[in-house]
């Protein structure tokens, strides 16, 4: 299937957008999270592709990607305009939404802020913002999240993770993952490649150096009405499992599905299963819809 792969770019809200695509039908737009790219939905690409036209980007500030200078630039107004306008530019008018860790959050936001344009949305543990914002500093979750704290450093974050051909990125896959051999060495290879490209280690750290003020910024979610999926490995040593409770407080017609023995990379690790969901969820809405 990878022949049939296309990489193309977009133009949106002022800058490039990298994408993979393949299949035809209706829009379903995969976002990654830190410290992946498009790579990261490898395993949902050509099982998704068979009924759907399939993107996976990279974000702003990702692999091949644009990465606009200077830290404002990595916003989530930034964000949302990006996904709307790719979107567009695509040609729709509406999309199936999947992200996972920081493409989640973008999800979640995107959903709130164009409900509209979304048929379905799943996410991939990631929690919502309001539930996040609420729990970030519960002693497990604050523990849990003092990667935050460190990525607020100028310099020295990107000096320490460039060290030994990027062996911190390495190690954030394999040190959480529960099953290791769910990444080949050509697969952290791609993403150390994506890393060292000028800019991109930077830019992706400046997602954390707005999230806190965004992230204590006070809101008042309303209830959202897009059907959402939520699917969350059991053993992500970043994100307390305790962040999904109450997701349905905010979400009027959501599920969810724990997948035990598996950490936060969870599509990456469990794709057959995760794969198994997501399908079972598209499949039963729109049976919903046709009757």
């Amino acid at each position: 299937m990878l022949e049939t792969w296309q990489h193309q770019c977009i133009h949106t809200n002022g800058l490039n957008l990298h994408y993979v695509t393949q299949g035809e039908g209706s829009l379903m737009l995969f976002l990654h999270g830190f410290p992946e790219c498009w790579y990261s939905w490898r395993h949902q690409i050509p099982e998704f592709a068979q009924t759907y036209k399939v993107v996976a980007v990279d974000l702003r500030g990702y692999n091949d990607s644009d990465k606009p200078e200077g830290q404002a630039a990595y916003r989530m107004p930034e964000f949302i305009a990006d996904i709307k306008g790719m979107i567009k530019a695509l040609g729709y008018e509406q999309c199936i939404l999947v992200g996972h860790d920081w493409g989640g959050i973008i999800a979640w936001h995107f959903a709130y802020a164009h409900p509209d344009m979304l048929k379905q949305l799943i996410i991939l543990n990631a929690p919502h913002p309001a539930l996040f914002s609420q729990k970030l500093f519960t002693s497990g979750q604050w523990l849990r999240s003092w990667y935050m704290l460190f990525f607020q450093v100028p310099f020295l974050p990107e000096f320490l993770i460039q060290l030994g051909d990027f062996k911190a990125l390495e190690m954030a896959f394999l040190g959480m993952a529960v099953r290791k051999s769910a990444f080949t060495k050509e697969d952290l290879d791609f993403y150390k490649d994506a890393f060292a490209k000028r800019g991109a280690l930077t830019a992706s750290l400046n997602y954390y150096r707005n999230a806190l003020q965004q992230t204590l910024t006070e809101r008042n979610w309303q209830t959202l009405y897009v059907p959402t999926l939520m699917i969350w490995g059991e053993e992500d040593i970043a994100l307390d499992k305790e962040l999904t409770d109450g997701v349905e407080t905010y979400v009027h017609d959501f599920q969810i599905q724990y997948i035990p023995n598996c950490s936060h990379w969870v599509q990456q690790e469990q794709p057959e299963l995760v794969n198994q969901y997501i399908r079972h969820f598209l499949t039963a809405k729109s049976e919903k819809i046709a009757t």
